[in-house]
């Protein structure tokens, strides 16, 4: 039996109540003689008669103010948003509170200040203004500053909207500002004036020289559309079924905006040009338009008909691509884009180049139903050729590979190992009779393979090589002549062929494949009878390869 050796390289130079537990401290009486942790009758940091606790916890012959697990701070159950004093550290924590050693006057989220609810106010902790505000939906405004409840409520007496009216070189002026600010005088106040409370500048009743128009404006920190009064006021949203002929009402007090034209519109009202009810999260703002009455309509914010041809919403972003990616399969030469709907536009961003990174998206439940969220992220493909086991390949807490099955690399037990292999390999003097990338069991690689710097010298010869397989062929001698393939006769298969290919794209810019301007090439492989060079490279190595190894 003769051998013969097929080497094999394929390289490229290309609020609910929970209850606390409270512990009931007995005072030092004289016939106690040890702390209970628990007792039988379920009571905690007892001092009593040590028949009387429950074996199964801690019992200390002292009393429990000297016990690390009995002794007294403050409890802080930031889910409630209620604090405790003077509660033992075992009762806190099975009460799943945090406890804290110290009084509850040296605990600063325990501190008393003032909690604003909207237009309200409340002298309570810190805590439990977290638990209020997250009830309401609303961001949390704590001010520590304000030293008891009378101060607290003035304060947000003094943030009450409404008419701040006050006469003015024999006319009577009108500014919608706040309690406060009407009587301190601000803005185009001259002197103190008198509040009215929820009342527009506009109300008949309150008989100013500002009265109703069909102008509207975009206000500062708002999203909707309002009408004007004609002192330049803001009013009440617009709404062109409601202009003063044919809605008096609608121009004396403050309205709220659940109160006013279709508030729960899907779309924010954009594009209307009767309702000025615009909801940022739903997709629309006040902005310069088309309207029946003025010239500010609700703007559409979304963006229709994008380069992929997909609808978004303001604010989604989504990945685009330059052709196939993930699994061994992007181009040579190919970019991972991540695109944005702001306001209406559609922006681009590119993620870092030769695919140090890549782009990912996914979809959220949100309450108004799937949001799309995209984002560059570093490429992890470094250290996957060296992942032995299909579990290692494929923790995406710290790389990005694929396993694949029916082939192994020999040069993973050790990086001095593989180098050398590598080297060898390369320079065609290994004596080993198989080498590199062989047949069975299975082999970590790249999901999305790195762009190399193919026509330079270094890195990218280096990654290639990592492909490189050298594999021997055995065969039987006839008696009377010819031969009969006994051993790894798979080689010599044009799906073989295929294959390797595949793992040389899947290890980067490598192999036998088509780039991003659609050009297919096979500079980076070649394959070796005996050291021979085959004259057809591409010789089972078909175009349309297209969906890479695991494809």
């Amino acid at each position: 039996m003769k051998k013969m050796s097929i080497m094999i390289l394929a390289m490229i130079f290309l609020l609910t109540s929970v209850g606390f537990i409270v512990a009931q401290q007995i005072g030092e009486w004289p016939n106690f003689n040890v702390c209970c942790e628990k007792t039988k009758s379920g009571a905690w940091c007892q001092n009593t008669l040590e028949e009387n606790c429950d074996e199964s916890f801690r019992v200390t012959p002292t009393s429990c103010d000297a016990t690390s697990y009995c002794k007294l701070g403050t409890c802080v159950d930031s889910e409630e948003g209620i604090c405790m004093e003077n509660s033992p550290q075992k009762v806190c924590e099975i009460s799943t509170g945090t406890w804290i050693d110290d009084d509850i006057e040296s605990t600063p989220q325990c501190n008393l200040g003032c909690c604003f609810i909207g237009d309200q106010a409340s002298f309570v902790t810190q805590t439990r203004c977290k638990r209020l505000s997250s009830l309401y939906g609303l961001k949390t405004n704590f001010k520590n500053d304000v030293e008891n409840e009378v101060a607290c409520i003035m304060t947000a007496y003094s943030s009450e909207k409404g008419a701040c009216v006050f006469d003015e070189e024999g006319s009577r002026n009108c500014i919608m500002t706040t309690r406060g600010g009407c009587k301190q005088g601000e803005g185009n106040v001259s002197s103190e004036g008198e509040f009215f409370k929820d009342y527009l500048c506009s109300a008949d009743e309150l008989g100013t020289d500002c009265g109703p128009t069909r102008k509207t404006s975009c206000i500062e920190g708002r999203d909707e559309v309002f009408f004007l009064d004609s002192c330049g006021n803001p009013t009440n949203i617009y709404d062109a079924n409601r202009v003063y002929s044919k809605d008096p009402s609608y121009w004396q007090k403050i309205v709220q905006p659940i109160d006013s034209c279709q508030p729960n519109a899907n779309d924010g009202n954009a594009g209307s040009t009767s309702c000025g009810n615009c909801d940022y999260l739903s997709g629309s703002i006040c902005r310069k338009g088309r309207a029946t009455y003025g010239d500010y309509a609700c703007k559409d914010l979304n963006c229709y008909d994008t380069r992929n041809g997909n609808d978004y919403r303001n604010g989604e972003s989504w990945c685009v691509y330059q052709g196939d990616v993930g699994l061994g399969s992007d181009l040579v030469g190919s970019r991972h884009f991540r695109h944005v709907c702001i306001h209406g536009e559609e922006t681009v961003e590119a993620c870092s180049d030769f695919r140090n990174e890549v782009c990912i998206e996914q979809d959220l439940q949100t309450s108004d139903g799937n949001f799309i969220e995209a984002a560059c992220r570093v490429n992890r493909w470094q250290d996957c050729i060296n992942q032995l086991t299909e579990r290692d390949c494929s923790n995406t807490d710290k790389r990005d590979c694929a396993w694949y099955k029916g082939f192994h690399y020999d040069g993973s037990s050790s990086s001095n190992e593989k180098d050398q292999n590598v080297k060898n390999l390369a320079e065609g003097d290994n004596k080993k009779e198989n080498a590199g990338i062989l047949l069975g069991g299975g082999v970590c690689l790249p999901n999305n393979p790195p762009g190399l710097k193919f026509w330079e010298e270094g890195s990218a010869q280096q990654t290639c090589s990592l492909g490189n397989a050298k594999i021997t062929v055995n065969y039987e001698k006839g008696i009377i002549g010819g031969r009969k393939c006994e051993g790894n006769c798979q080689v010599l298969t044009s799906s073989w062929a295929e294959k390797m290919n595949d793992v040389c794209k899947s290890l980067g810019d490598c192999g036998a494949y088509t780039n991003i301007a659609g050009k297919y090439t096979d500079n980076g492989v070649a394959i070796k009878d005996n050291g021979k060079r085959r004259k057809s490279i591409s010789q089972g190595i078909a175009h349309e390869t297209k969906g890479g190894l695991f494809g």
